[in-house]
């Protein structure tokens, strides 16, 4: 989720059919009984990108999936773990190798098709056979970060896929089979990048059709237009030129119907209008609370949900960009000037914490005994003496116009760092850019940049999902190739008992903080708020927040 990824899908979005009057509903609007409220308007910090989860990386495309569709194992409600999903249960057969799912029967798509074994095998043969352009990190990110390649790669980047066949033994019971034991399975099929889609609506709207080119990708009706899930909600809208996406209750879910006849996803981008726009009554609610509105707004009565902290906001090192950053002691010398600890006091919600790992220690693996660089200008000064580069100048890039969990306001944050490398002698070049495509697409590829922070918010409760995602190959956000080091990711990726799993994520954090490619800066616990009579949302550490149970108070 939610989170910063790998590359950032640009979505050509030429929608005007979508503008639907429909989209100006109000909360104000009565229910057909009169007297209960059934709209709820929901104010987001960004567009999302593409109503297909498959081809979604960015946080607020996910959102909407979250609603629209379903996956085969979900996260239990407020955590990590998983729950049953599409799937009633799951189990290995004695090699690991091979998943047996037990389906849920009498589910139906929104086009009124049948939920089962086969269209679940529709699926992952569609996400394995992907093609051309569907095959890029810019379309298909999360397939690449968990399963690798394809039935038939197009590039030598792409490794051996970990997906090898799904096979329906009858309309309730679906193999999956994977070519080795890995941490991610069963795990990483929460991910809504997962979610079953109607085998007919995928044919119908030729999901898979992505034209044109990674800068300038071309999404087919699909995508924009058809989204057909499972899930509580169904896709009604998107005006994109008002900037709202509605979706409306399903009225023949399997399970326990939307309270809400409808939701609508408001995009305000600026934090003070969203924060203006709830107390107006204009929306009723919104992410990515600042965290100097969370106690006020919490004393004005409105109902403030804080997730836990499951994210991490780093300060990464690119060792490729610079050849002084390949050296252990420069990067040493830049951790110890870093006044972590008065950035958390003074910048982050409360119940933020200094990082000590690159995950949080709610997650198995977290490891204390790590080395630890306090905050020691005069160490960092030394350290940098010694390896020659007292007079060290450093191109630092920072993004523009964005919130993320992690990363409350981007530019501030920005100014403390640097000053503290500026107090230990180092001359910073400050790089502002545009969170999206600019500062993903330059932070994230290629040699230009030296310093820059980002962040991540786990996709499922298994520390692989942090610094794998980070560290387990070369990379070019970090620049570096480490072998005993990506050899550790590998092992530990492949071991299936999960306490022995444990161990070895233990261990490959303290190499992790030998080496420091980077620095982790912090944990935060970010908030989402709901108006005053809007009750029966959990919060998520994976900001997975279900609408289906929203209501207002009678």
């Amino acid at each position: 989720m939610r989170a910063s990824r790998p590359k950032v899908a640009v979505a050509a979005i030429a929608v005007a059919a979508l503008a639907v009057a429909g989209c100006a509903e109000s909360d104000r609007e009565e229910g057909s009984s009169g007297s209960k409220k059934d709209t709820l308007v929901f104010g987001v910090a960004g567009d999302p990108k593409v109503l297909d989860p498959s081809l979604a990386s960015d946080g607020e495309s996910l959102r909407v999936a979250r609603q629209v569709f379903e996956t085969l194992i979900r996260a239990e409600d407020g955590g990590t773990k998983p729950s049953p999903g599409l799937a009633e249960s799951w189990t290995p057969d004695s090699t690991g190798t091979v998943w047996t799912f037990k389906l849920r029967s009498g589910v139906k798509f929104h086009d009124g098709t049948d939920f089962n074994a086969e269209a679940v095998c529709v699926n992952f043969n569609r996400w394995y056979n992907a093609k051309g352009l569907m095959q890029s990190p810019d379309v298909t990110a999360y397939w690449q970060d968990v399963m690798g390649g394809y039935a038939q790669n197009e590039s030598p980047d792409l490794g051996e896929s970990l997906f090898k066949s799904c096979t329906a033994t009858d309309p309730t019971t679906v193999d999956l089979a994977f070519t080795r034991v890995s941490s991610k399975i069963p795990a990483a099929l929460m991910l809504p990048s997962f979610s079953i889609h109607s085998p007919k609506a995928l044919e119908e709207y030729k999901a898979s059709d992505v034209t044109g080119t990674a800068e300038d990708i071309k999404y087919p009706s699909y995508a924009l237009e058809h989204p057909t899930g499972t899930g509580p909600f169904k896709f009604k809208a998107w005006d994109v030129a008002n900037k709202t996406l509605t979706i409306e209750r399903n009225e023949d879910y399997w399970g326990d119907k939307a309270k809400l006849k409808t939701l609508i996803f408001k995009t305000i981008s600026d934090e003070n209008a969203r924060k203006q726009a709830l107390r107006s009554g204009d929306i009723q609610g919104y992410d990515l609370v600042g965290p100097a509105d969370v106690e006020p707004l919490k004393g004005e009565g409105f109902n403030m949900l804080t997730r836990p902290a499951f994210n991490i906001l780093y300060l990464a090192i690119n060792q490729s960009g610079n050849p002084k950053l390949a050296d252990l002691k420069v990067r040493q010398a830049i951790a110890h000037a870093l006044n972590r600890q008065a950035l958390v006091d003074s910048k982050l919600p409360p119940g933020a914490q200094v990082a000590v790992n690159f995950f949080p220690d709610t997650v198995e693996g977290w490891n204390g005994d790590v080395t630890k660089y306090d905050y020691n200008p005069e160490k960092a000064k030394q350290l940098l003496a010694e390896a020659g580069a007292s007079n060290l100048t450093l191109k630092f890039h920072y993004p523009t116009e964005v919130t993320r969990p992690y990363m409350p306001n981007p530019k501030d944050l920005f100014e403390l760092l640097s000053a503290d490398l500026k107090a230990v002698g180092i001359t910073i070049e400050a790089i502002p850019l545009k969170w999206s495509p600019d500062y993903l697409n330059a932070t994230t590829s290629g040699k230009n940049h030296d310093l820059h922070f980002l962040g991540w918010t786990g996709d499922y409760g298994d520390g692989y999902n942090f610094i794998g995602t980070f560290f387990d190959r070369k990379k070019d956000e970090w620049g570096f190739t480490n072998a005993a080091l990506f050899e550790q990711f590998k092992d530990a990726d492949s071991t299936a008992d999960p306490a022995a799993r444990t161990e070895k994520y233990k261990a490959i954090n303290k190499t992790i903080m030998d080496f420091l490619p980077g620095v982790p800066i912090s944990h935060s616990p970010p908030a989402i708020v709901l108006g005053k009579d809007v009750t029966g949302v959990t919060a998520s550490p994976l900001t997975d927040e279900r609408f289906a149970t929203a209501e207002f108070k009678s």
